[in-house]
C-alpha cells in the first residue's frame, strides 16, 4: 500500500507551487481566526466561506477545467481538476473586501462591484505568473496554471483578456448572493434554521449566475460581440472604469469606523499575495510580466495604503450603513 511519503518521493511537486500553496492555506487560516474573532455570529460568516469554497468556486473552476478553457497543473491538494488554494485565494480576496468596505459606508449595493475591482487588481498579479511557472508532476509537463486559446484570441501577456473581468464576475456574483442572502436572515429576524441554509443557497445562485448568458454579456458583449472578439477589451475596460468611478463618487476617501487589529488580513492578503507574485517572478526571470505584476500590486496596495492614511481618529465619520450582519 502506498503511503503519502511514497506519493511525495515518486511524484515531487515543484518547490515555488508548494510554497505558494503553502502561503495561500496560511492566509486562509489566518483569515478564519481572523472570522472567529471579529465577527459577531462566526459560524453564519464560516459557512459563508466554506459555500463559496466548497459549491461555487470550486464548482465552477472545475467545470471551466471540463469544458476546456483551461487546466491547473497537479498540487499536492486538489479539488477535483483544481489546486485548494485557488478557491482558498478567492475567498480570502472576497471576505477582506467586505471587511474593508465596511469601513467606508459606501452603499451595499456598490460592494460587489468594488469587491471585483479588488479580485481583478489580484489577478493582473496572479495569471500571468502562474502560466509561466512550468513544472514535471508524474512525468507530466505543465504551468500551474494552463489557458488553453487560440493565438489570434486578444490575450495580455498570453492570458485571454476576458480571463479578469472573470475575476471580477466570480467576486460581483458570489459578494452579491451572500447580501442578498443576509438581506433575507435579517428580514427572518435571525432564525437559525435560515442562518445556515442562506450561504449555501446564495452560493447556488452565484453559481448559476456564472454559467448564465448574463456572464457571456459582461465578458465579451455577447450577442453583439464574440467570444475572442474586441467585446473583450470593451467589457475589461468598462469593468475598470465602472468601479473606479463608483469609488470616486461614493468613497472619496472617507472612512466611517477605524482600524483595528482584527483587520490586519485587510491589508496582509493583498500585500502576501503581491508580494509572492513579485518574488516569484524576479525569481523565474519573467521580466516580461514584471511591468503589470508590479503596476497591478501598486494600484492595489497603494489603494489599501491611502485608506489607511485616511483612517485618522480625526477623519473618521460617523457610520451611515448598517453592518451587514447586524
Amino acid at each position: 500500500m502506498s503511503t503519502l511519503l511514497d506519493y511525495l518521493f515518486v511524484e515531487p511537486f515543484p518547490l515555488t507551487w508548494l510554497v505558494q500553496d503553502a502561503i495561500a492555506i496560511l492566509l486562509s487560516l489566518l483569515v478564519l481566526a481572523t472570522i472567529i474573532r471579529r465577527e459577531k455570529q462566526p459560524m453564519i460568516a464560516i459557512l459563508e466561506a466554506f459555500a463559496f469554497v466548497m459549491l461555487y468556486a470550486s464548482v465552477y473552476e472545475n467545470a471551466a477545467c471540463v469544458m476546456g478553457l483551461y487546466s491547473y497543473g497537479r498540487s499536492l491538494l486538489m479539488i477535483g481538476y483544481v489546486p485548494f488554494s485557488v478557491p482558498l485565494i478567492e475567498v480570502c480576496v472576497l471576505i477582506t473586501g467586505f471587511w474593508f468596505l465596511e469601513k467606508t459606508g459606501v452603499p451595499t449595493w456598490t460592494r460587489p462591484i468594488i469587491i471585483g475591482l479588488f479580485g481583478m487588481l489580484q489577478d493582473f498579479s496572479l495569471d500571468p505568473l502562474a502560466i509561466r511557472q512550468i513544472g514535471t508532476v508524474g512525468e507530466v509537463v505543465s504551468g500551474r496554471w494552463n489557458w488553453l486559446i487560440a493565438p489570434t484570441d486578444p490575450n495580455i501577456l498570453n492570458v485571454p483578456v476576458f480571463n479578469f473581468p472573470g475575476w471580477m464576475l466570480i467576486m460581483l456574483y458570489g459578494a452579491a448572493c451572500i447580501l442578498a442572502g443576509r438581506w433575507v436572515y435579517r428580514r427572518s429576524g435571525g432564525k437559525a434554521w435560515v442562518g445556515v441554509v442562506y450561504p449555501f443557497v446564495a452560493l447556488f445562485a452565484a453559481l448559476l449566475l456564472m454559467i448564465s448568458p448574463i456572464s457571456r454579456f459582461l465578458l465579451w458583449l455577447e450577442p453583439i460581440f464574440q467570444k475572442g472578439s474586441a467585446g473583450e477589451w470593451i467589457a475589461l475596460i468598462a469593468w475598470l472604469i465602472g468601479p473606479s468611478v463608483l469609488l470616486a463618487v461614493y468613497w472619496r476617501g472617507r472612512m466611517t469606523r477605524p482600524f483595528t487589529q482584527d483587520d490586519l488580513p485587510i491589508f496582509l492578503v493583498p500585500a502576501v499575495l503581491h508580494g509572492m507574485d513579485i518574488l516569484f517572478a524576479l525569481i523565474g526571470g519573467f521580466g516580461e510580466i514584471l511591468g503589470i505584476v508590479l503596476l497591478a500590486s501598486a494600484v492595489h496596495l497603494g489603494f489599501l495604503g491611502f485608506a489607511y492614511l485616511r483612517n485618522r481618529p480625526d477623519a473618521i465619520r460617523p457610520e451611515t450603513t448598517r453592518p451587514a450582519l447586524a
